[in-house]
């Protein structure tokens, strides 16, 4: 059946500008890190990007390695760009990213300019596209200079391959040396993508900071604690959970009781407002407007309803904030 998006879709959703740019994104975003590989469903993975758009997720974050196995998720999100999302391609915002490993052989990791432009084409060749709108550097490179994988950050907008560029996972002092850089380009950074949630708060200490001063948004990955954050792990490990399988992400040993029982506090201040825990900890990461927006991930429609569901929750009361940090703090 031919898919037509709801003519809602932009009701209820809220749009954050992207830190100085004039792009904005949905202040939930939809990743395909899991669930949309080679070994899942494709009727599935349809049904979360079907729903996602209609609730007015507008943008949809990808890696050249995301599956599994690697790549297998950017060709799902080609075949539904194909069969589903066409019309709309001016209406989404789709990002990709390289940095990781890839394929054999010196050329196939980390930031060097070969690689990074290489992987960019395997890319747009698997999800049929001219372009993405946001190309990410997924980590830093130990070993190539920061102005060889910028400049190629750089060349990759020239070209016309993406929009805007990103980078994820870098430290401040890095962050700050790469905007100093790409503005000597002329091709300004518009996002970093790091790790955040209440039990990863790195990013308070620095690099938030880093990013407001140069006019850089930012999108928070793992807002959720890859499950952590939610109520599966309150009263034990479940054994259809992620912990209880061969994830390298999370395991049995992650589950502390201590954690479990930081979880079980949170949760009940989540009550009080009204929210489920995971939807208290998407609003947390946004709070005070420093994220632009936190990446979800889904394997049921339903998440993404109940995720999205926080934009039209109040903002924290003083007194809930100090709660929620006298619990984090322990």
């Amino acid at each position: 059946m031919t898919y037509l998006a709801k003519s809602d879709r932009y009701a209820n959703m809220k749009y954050n500008r992207v830190g100085k740019s004039g792009l904005k994104l949905p202040a939930v975003s939809l990743g395909l890190w899991h669930n949309f590989g080679g070994i899942d469903s494709f009727e599935n993975g349809r049904a979360l990007v079907r729903r996602a758009f209609d609730l007015g997720i507008t943008h949809f974050d990808l890696a050249n390695n995301y599956g599994p196995p690697p790549g297998s998720a950017e060709e799902m999100f080609g075949r539904l760009l194909a069969t589903d999302l066409k019309p709309y391609r001016d209406e989404i915002v789709i990002s990709s990213k390289a940095g990781y490993y890839m394929w054999e052989g010196p050329y196939g990791d980390w930031g060097s300019r070969k690689y990074l432009i290489s992987s960019l084409d395997q890319s747009l060749k698997r999800m049929g596209l001219d372009y993405v709108d946001i190309f990410y550097h997924h980590r830093p490179d130990p070993e190539t200079p920061l102005e060889e994988t910028m400049g190629a950050l750089d060349h990759i907008v020239r070209s016309g391959k993406a929009l805007y560029v990103g980078i994820s996972n870098y430290r401040a002092p890095q962050a700050r040396e790469a905007i100093a850089i790409l503005r000597r380009l002329g091709t300004p950074l518009l996002i970093h993508q790091p790790r955040y949630s209440m039990f990863d708060r790195w990013v308070e200490d620095e690099l938030l900071d880093a990013l407001e001063e140069n006019g850089v948004g930012s999108i928070a990955f793992s807002p959720l604690e890859q499950g952590l954050l939610t109520n599966k792990y309150l009263n034990g490990i479940p054994a259809d959970s992620r912990a209880a399988g061969a994830s390298v992400f999370l395991n049995e040993g992650s589950i502390t009781p201590e954690r479990v029982e930081k979880a079980r506090r949170l949760n009940a201040i989540a009550q009080e407002r009204g929210q489920s825990l995971a939807q208290m900890a998407l609003s947390w990461v946004l709070r005070g407007g420093r994220v632009t927006s936190v990446l979800i991930g889904a394997s049921k429609v339903g998440q993404l309803d109940d995720n999205v569901a926080i934009v039209n929750h109040p903002e924290f009361s003083a007194e809930e904030l100090a709660r929620i940090e006298e619990i984090l703090k322990g």
